[in-house]
């Protein structure tokens, strides 16, 4: 290419002209999937026993800090109901926060059983799947779709680590597979025109569950869905004058985006759809975004090379700043932020600063200031204990 060329080229990148390349493969499915492989992988999870064996910190406070949880209860008795229902903000709450939690105790004893290979941990995460695999049908009302999500996040992350290193069977692990294509799928797959932290968690469910089931149509729409929303999330100042949008959501004016972005009319990079909301439904989004990108990194692919990964690097480092304490200028929401990030930041910091180099002080800082990284007692947990400073 001449140079004149190349400076075109570059220049329209950055006017946002042209779409951010992607890397060869990174929105279709593998050929052929690894398991486990569904945020956390085989290595990543032998990399975390080795350090919790050796006693050293911090990831051996991490699976201390889990255990202690009420997820890791041997006494606990799964609460399966056939029909979930979800109202806004969880109201009525019939099952919501027991399918949530019991999702995240099933991966919690997956998480446990791995590290110990004590089978007492495999098969209460396996009596967790039995039941709500033998009885759930639906989920109702407005929360549907999000709850769906959120629930669907965490079954898949236990079952993956349960099928494919637990060697004492698991006889019905195709009725689970069943409950996922049948009752999660459905629920997701074609998104959401809510928040934007919607539709990202509902994507995050969606991939995880296309890599169990090895369902490769069902990873490539999820897939294409999510990079249109991610970069309908998070800004860019190549982007342009304003953000990307989800184009069948119809913002076609500048009052429509700045609505939809909470009455934020000032676009810096790193800013998101939802920042003037509040941090935490934020964090929501973020998390679902390095799920993806890690999830997509084990099966092969690289969307930390993409926009995505650029979008999440700098996402978390300008809610990183002010999580910290930096005053909001009066531009920024007014002033006025309504922090509470949560314990978001281990898997894109991991990959982004540890593995691919770049300098990330604001997100490292909060990073190590909150280990070990709990749970939100949503779809995230135990990430310092899987994801903290891991090579693999």
């Amino acid at each position: 290419m001449r140079r004149t060329g190349l400076l075109a080229v570059v220049a329209a990148l950055v006017a946002g002209v042209l779409a951010w390349p992607s890397a060869p493969g990174a929105e279709a499915a593998p050929a052929t999937f690894t398991h486990p492989g569904v945020a956390v992988s085989r290595g990543q999870l032998d990399f975390a026993r080795s350090q919790v064996l050796a006693g050293a910190q911090p990831w051996k406070g991490a699976y201390d800090q889990m255990m202690a949880s009420r997820y890791a209860d041997p006494n606990r008795a799964p609460k399966p109901r056939a029909v979930v229902e979800c109202g806004s903000y969880s109201n009525p709450n019939n099952g919501c926060t027991d399918e949530r939690e019991d999702a995240i105790a099933a991966y919690t004893n997956a998480l446990a059983w791995y590290i110990t290979r004590d089978a007492r941990y495999a098969r209460k995460s396996i009596q967790l799947m039995d039941a709500w695999s033998a009885v759930i049908t639906d989920h109702t009302n407005s929360n549907a779709p999000l709850q769906t999500g959120w629930a669907g996040s965490s079954w898949p992350r236990a079952a993956e680590i349960i099928k494919h290193t637990y060697t004492g069977g698991w006889p019905n692990s195709g009725r689970f597979s069943t409950m996922l294509r049948n009752v999660y799928l459905p629920e997701i797959i074609n998104g959401s025109h809510s928040n934007g932290n919607w539709e990202l968690s509902m994507m995050e469910a969606a991939i995880g569950i296309s890599v169990f089931l090895e369902d490769r149509a069902s990873y490539d729409k999820a897939m294409a869905k999510f990079r249109t929303r991610t970069a309908a999330y998070v800004y860019l100042a190549s982007d342009g004058e304003l953000p990307k949008t989800v184009p069948s959501q119809n913002l076609d004016t500048r009052d429509k985006i700045v609505n939809y972005w909470q009455g934020q009319s000032t676009f810096v990079t790193g800013l998101t759809q939802e920042t003037c909301r509040d941090f935490t439904h934020t964090g929501y989004g973020i998390s679902a975004i390095s799920h993806v990108a890690e999830t997509s990194r084990i099966q092969g692919q690289d969307l930390y090379g993409t926009d995505v990964g650029e979008r999440l690097r700098h996402a978390l480092g300008f809610q990183a700043k002010y999580q910290l304490g930096t005053a909001a200028p009066a531009w920024l929401c007014g002033g006025s932020l309504h922090l509470g990030l949560g314990p978001v930041t281990e898997v894109g910091h991991n990959a982004l600063a540890n593995r691919l180099g770049h300098a990330m002080t604001n997100t490292q800082t909060l990073t190590e200031r909150n280990r070990p990284a709990g749970s939100n007692n949503l779809f995230v947990a135990w990430e310092t204990l899987t994801h903290g400073d891991n090579p693999s």
